[in-house]
């Protein structure tokens, strides 16, 4: 399916840009989270109209996610979980359990699908450098320090 894209999604394209992807992935996730529309003559050319309006407001999302990168980057994160004595976790920290500990440090609008966990939930007790993905553009690295609580 040929869809125009209204802003720029990762491995995909950027904002403007008539590109073929899979009819699942239009119907399913770029058409309702409104970041493509059906690549139509009339689509086209309502879109040439409201270019300037979409790249202004994509520039915002831009510079915003800049400002909070700048302020997470470094961050260490602090959470505290019940282990054995062996450095275990009961349980694991979760990408969830992150996003909810960033926002109750401050950090206001972070998602749980924005924070990477490449290995992975966290199992083990100690300190483990994560990246939070506010932007396609904008990857903040920060540290997550998890404290067992021995039960």
């Amino acid at each position: 399916m040929q869809v125009i894209l209204l802003e720029k999604v990762v491995n995909v394209g950027n904002l403007g840009e008539v590109v073929r992807v899979r009819d699942g992935y239009a119907r399913n996730f770029l058409i309702p989270q409104k970041k493509a529309r059906r690549a139509t003559d009339a689509a086209l050319k309502e879109f040439e109209v409201r270019r300037v309006e979409l790249e202004k407001v994509q520039a915002e999302k831009h510079a915003a996610a800049q400002a909070l990168g700048e302020r997470l980057e470094g961050f260490a994160l602090s959470l505290s979980q019940k282990s054995g004595v062996d450095g275990r976790l009961f349980g694991s920290v979760t990408n969830m359990d992150i996003a909810t500990g960033l926002i109750a440090a401050g950090f206001a609008g972070i998602e749980k699908a924005q924070v990477r966990l490449p290995e992975g939930p966290l199992k083990t007790i100690g300190e483990t450098s994560i990246q939070v993905a506010l932007h396609p553009d904008v990857v903040s690295t920060i540290k997550v320090v998890v404290v067992g609580e021995v039960a």
